[in-house]
């Protein structure tokens, strides 16, 4: 009687391997040459290091796990007590601990001042979401917190050491007995959502009111993320109004009134716990004046909005490589699907667009490093939401089209792609989807001269580098010179930015082939409404040259090996 398996019915051929222990930075042509580009060379060590990292094929795998063993909440204990805890995977307390050490929450605050420190943090975001998502939301609000706390000194000097450390220690205790700490935000309510004004929830004073003084609160919050995090920014009414509050999970050595009330089930982002949670007489400090709990606030949201577009070209790029990787390795009707003609069309026409949004996302994190120049301080208040609202747009149509480059192998759960495709509609809803970007542009351009002032600026500085943007330079002013943007035509007009910003950026910084290749197939008659319709005159081995370069299939031993 023949034994299970003793005659193997097929020999497997014609796969391309596994992608792993690569350095994710220095194979990445449209990053290295964004990164110079918005003058952040000085940290170009530091992405490396982390590159080998996220490529290594232990981080890949721990990625895996962290999204396969989902975060489970524990309300009480076996003996009845209330305690409001996660538990997560150990894959992703390590992804977290590799993350910090690398500084992917603190590069911006801790690289000195003016040497690309913003541009090295976006790249880094960049780089982790190519690794595994989830954790990127506990370290993104981390690393966004700062501006906020700053407004307290008091605060800011008890709880930014440890925000700032390249540690990370998960324990559930109090943050003065921690190596260090991560921060989340609570902001969102069932009925206001993005309009947080409507926010119902309660807070007063427990002796004096007014900033650094301490306040019981009481509410619900309908969203918030990384609910293990050891403090959050949050949002409450006072008689004042709509003020800000730092809450931390303990409160004078004992665990504060947060009551974890469910774990949200979500579409992906499934490492990162997302909860509802209540605040019942909760203590919490106010952070700045009474009443100006948005002005407190948006400095975080505004840092957290361009994570969003960083991630977003993160996912981008990983999609992208995965697709060239296995048309490299995989062959169809006698040649590889690399050398395909219209294979090589779809992925010459994805390398556009992930170049593009990288270029794009780098530019608007300089703007943050130069905000000592007003006209960039005032560029990057529209240049952020502008950024968001496109890139992270254009992330899930650009992975379903990788995902199919793989064909059915792309849709398994054991492929990457599903995952980053689950990913990738988070960041253009998380802090605000693109009706509340598109709109923040506009009250941004009507409210403050300024502001338009600034973008106008630049996009009349791109004027002469092609005939196709000149044209859509020539829209965007007669636009702003004429009846002015309509809310109804909000969309449009941020497009046509993104899209002019983009280019610029390109035409100063990419390879000629590149930037022509945008301008014409984005911007011009030849633009189609799917990829891979790329005119034929494009020069698609240019493009294509900058993806990924040629690497060893099948192998676990080639590339540069696991780093941590």
């Amino acid at each position: 009687m023949n034994q299970p398996g003793a005659y193997p019915t097929h020999d497997v051929i014609n796969q391309p391997g596994v992608l792993e222990n690569y350095d994710a930075y220095s194979t990445d042509s449209a990053l290295r040459c964004a990164v110079a580009a918005q003058q952040a060379s000085a940290t170009a060590a530091s992405l490396q290091a982390y590159g080998k990292v996220v490529g290594s094929a232990d981080t890949i795998a721990l990625g895996v796990q962290a999204n396969r063993y989902c975060p489970e909440l524990r309300t009480h204990d076996r003996f009845g007590h209330r305690i409001d805890q996660v538990e997560y995977h150990p894959a992703y307390h390590e992804i977290m601990r590799r993350a910090m050490r690398h500084q992917v929450h603190s590069m911006a605050w801790n690289w000195s001042e003016g040497s690309g420190a913003h541009v090295a943090h976006a790249a880094l975001v960049y780089l982790h979401q190519q690794a595994e998502a989830g954790t990127g939301c506990p370290l993104t609000m981390t690393h966004a917190c700062v501006p906020s706390l700053r407004i307290q000194p008091e605060l800011a000097e008890r709880w930014l050491p440890k925000v700032l450390a390249d540690t990370y220690d998960e324990r559930f205790m109090p943050v003065a007995d921690k190596r260090s700490a991560t921060l989340g935000m609570a902001m969102t309510e069932k009925q206001g959502g993005s309009d947080v004004r409507a926010n119902t929830t309660r807070a007063v004073p427990m002796s004096k009111a007014g900033a650094g003084q301490d306040y019981l609160l009481t509410g619900h919050k309908w969203f918030c993320s990384a609910p293990m995090s050891d403090a959050f920014l949050t949002l409450a009414q006072t008689e004042a109004g709509l003020s800000c509050f730092l809450v931390p999970r303990w409160w004078h050595g004992s665990p504060n009134r947060f009551f974890i009330q469910r774990l949200k089930d979500k579409l992906g982002n499934r490492s990162n716990a997302s909860s509802e949670i209540e605040y019942e007489r909760t203590p919490a400090t106010m952070i700045g004046e009474e009443g100006r709990g948005i002005t407190a606030i948006m400095p975080m949201v505004a840092l957290t909005r361009l994570d969003c577009a960083a991630g977003s070209a993160g996912l981008m790029r990983q999609a992208l490589v995965q697709a060239v990787f296995h048309a490299r390795g995989r062959a169809a009707f006698g040649r590889k699907l690399i050398a395909q003609p219209l294979m090589r069309n779809v992925l010459a026409d994805l390398a556009l667009e992930a170049e593009s949004a990288i270029m794009l996302t780098l530019r608007v994190a300089r703007s943050l490093d130069a905000s000592a120049d007003e006209s960039e301080r005032l560029f990057a208040r529209i240049a952020t939401a502008v950024a968001k609202f496109w890139v992270t747009r254009r992330a899930p149509r650009f992975i379903y089209e990788a995902m199919e480059c793989l064909g059915g192998a792309g849709y398994v759960e054991e492929s990457v792609l599903p995952r980053l495709y689950r990913e990738s509609p988070l960041n253009s809803i998380w802090e605000g989807s693109g009706n509340v970007q598109c709109l923040d542009v506009l009250r941004a351009v009507t409210r403050e001269p300024a502001v338009l002032d600034a973008v106008m600026a630049r996009i009349e500085a791109v004027q002469g580098g092609d005939v196709q943007l000149d044209g859509l330079v020539r829209r965007i002013k007669a636009s702003v010179s004429g009846a002015g943007v309509t809310e109804v035509g909000a969309r449009r007009w941020v497009e046509d930015l993104a899209l002019t910003l983009s280019a610029g950026e390109l035409i100063k910084h990419a390879p000629a082939a590149v930037a022509q290749a945008y301008c014409r197939t984005r911007l011009g008659a030849d633009r189609s409404l799917e990829y891979g319709g790329l005119p034929a005159d494009i020069p698609m081995d240019a493009l294509l040259e900058r993806v990924f370069p040629a690497f060893e299939v099948g192998s676990r031993k080639s590339g540069v090996g696991s780093q941590e």
